[in-house]
């Protein structure tokens, strides 16, 4: 790279990718080419009063000459080293089909057909679909796991390190942090134990796009030793749902190029262009304003968090259980309220603020609720929320009674056959009684908390059948199951 370009890539303020879609897609170009709608005037009138005529003058093709071709740097490839740079990364992906399609990528590229690696157990559905594409082979490491709210923390080094002296020819280790409940594992111990095993550490960060851009966070999984993150812009930083970034770490355990040539097979080639622009636009926000719009969130969060505090059978899990194992840091963007004083659950109590005062939180189990906040929020929005959980508390809790928590069970299924193998095997969809004891061909996962209680390849147990019924009859859903209803499953066919 020459010096000119170095400069200009080292221009956080500006949004290449973005002005050059405005540029072209404002200045009346003649539209000979896809998409059909050309710019508004062919779309449904119903499509451009809900989204306006803007967006659909925006939603520009690939191949534009000066927006993806016929320069060099690109807008693109500039928008996309201005990530990089941003995240102190090596190279930087933007995804437009979510962190699902890194982990698509990442599998690809580390586990080809018969390749181990180790996987935190309750990673997110997209590994574990990844490794059904290339037909590797997981080992798992389970993170901490905390009985009496029956939630999932991160993974130790300790569990990480057993394990991996257990699979010695595995090829790289994919672990979770944050957590759904914003619980950050010891991520520079856990590099130190992969690369001494020789493998690569993948930390899937989906709920951490923000790390690192202020200094009361958790750092970024890339500053203590990864070596690929995901990051879920979309979550926490501002870009449009369904857009992601897959960030390479500064050492040569991952190939650059294996990894690229797998993020294009898993890539449309109609790539969404307002995607791409609000990832652009989210890294100059971050990068620019990053710092204060979270100063002044974290400002705000204490008279809210002191007002939770208050209610009467709730609790509020935070910085405090740092230090417990998987906990090395906690992440304050996450209001975690433990319920199970209130005598409901949280899935009641989420219908009772929904019914009552239309407002939607991230995450409801039995025992408790999550609320994702976001940068630049305001002292008197997290008030109201803070008001409207103890007018719902107080007008629907049972004194004296305590919720239980629907507990996972404790000991993991065995995994028969390679996922691959399971998912693409010969099925037969049975009642989920006669299914016990034989290998699932479906991965399903109780929501909340959306940990996979049984994954291709691994066998049904009466235990697992139980929790997951359970979730559902308690309000749940299950994530992934063919049958919404869990009265059948997909199973391999015995011969």
């Amino acid at each position: 790279m020459s010096a000119d370009e170095e400069q200009l890539d080292s221009e956080q303020p500006t949004a290449p990718y973005l002005d050059a879609i405005v540029g072209f897609g404002f200045r009346g170009p003649g539209r000979f080419n896809v998409p059909g709608h050309k710019g508004g005037q062919g779309a449904d009138p119903g499509l451009r009063q809900a989204i306006g005529d803007d967006a659909l003058m925006l939603d520009v093709p690939a191949d534009i000459h000066g927006v993806d071709i016929g320069v060099y740097p690109s807008p693109y490839q500039r928008a996309e080293r201005l990530a990089a740079e941003a995240y102190g990364a090596r190279r930087s992906w933007f995804l437009t089909n979510g962190a699902t399609q890194g982990n698509h990528a990442l599998c690809l590229a580390l586990a080809p057909l018969g390749t181990r690696v180790v996987a935190q157990r309750n990673s997110h559905a997209s590994v574990v679909d990844g490794l059904v594409l290339s037909g590797g082979i997981p080992s798992f490491v389970h993170p901490e796991y905390d009985a009496e709210r029956g939630t999932a923390h991160g993974v130790t080094p300790e569990a990480l390190a057993a394990v991996l002296a257990a699979t010695p020819d595995a090829r790289a280790a994919f672990i979770v942090s944050p957590t759904y409940y914003g619980m950050a594992a010891d991520i520079e111990a856990c590099a130190r134990v992969a690369h001494d095993a020789g493998v690569a550490l993948i930390v899937d960060q989906s709920w951490g796009a923000h790390f690192g851009f202020h200094p009361d966070l958790p750092p970024s999984a890339l500053h203590c030793g990864a070596d690929a993150v995901l990051t879920s812009t979309h979550k926490l930083a501002g870009s449009l749902t369904q857009s992601a970034i897959l960030h390479l770490g500064n050492s040569d355990r991952v190939d650059e190029a294996r990894l690229a040539r797998a993020i294009r097979i898993t890539r449309s080639t109609s790539p969404n262009s307002l995607l791409l622009a609000s990832l652009d636009a989210a890294r100059r926000q971050l990068a620019v304003h990053g710092e204060q719009l979270l100063h002044e969130t974290l400002g705000a969060l204490p008279v809210a968090r002191e007002k939770l505090r208050s209610i009467e059978g709730v609790g509020l899990l935070d910085d405090a259980l740092v230090g417990q194992p998987g906990i090395a840091a906690y992440d304050p963007l996450r209001v975690v309220l433990d319920v199970r004083g209130t005598g409901r659950t949280g899935l009641e109590l989420r219908d009772g603020l929904r019914q009552s005062y239309d407002d939607h939180i991230e995450l409801a189990t039995q025992s408790t609720m999550v609320f994702i906040i976001g940068m630049g929020e305001t002292e008197a929005t997290l008030l109201r929320m803070a008001g409207d959980v103890e007018e719902v508390v107080e007008r629907m809790r049972r004194p004296g009674e305590r919720t239980l928590p629907i507990l996972a069970p404790v000991e993991p299924p065995v995994m028969a056959v390679p996922p691959r193998e399971a998912f693409l095997g010969d099925a037969e969809q049975v009642p989920v009684e006669d299914a016990v004891g034989r290998i699932s061909c479906e991965s399903i996962a109780g929501y909340p908390p959306g940990i996979p209680a049984i994954l291709p390849g691994e066998r049904l147990t009466a235990e697992i059948a139980r929790y997951l019924r359970e979730t559902l009859d308690s309000g749940g859903r299950l994530h992934g199951s063919s049958d919404p209803d869990f009265r059948s499953i997909h199973v391999l066919r015995e011969s």
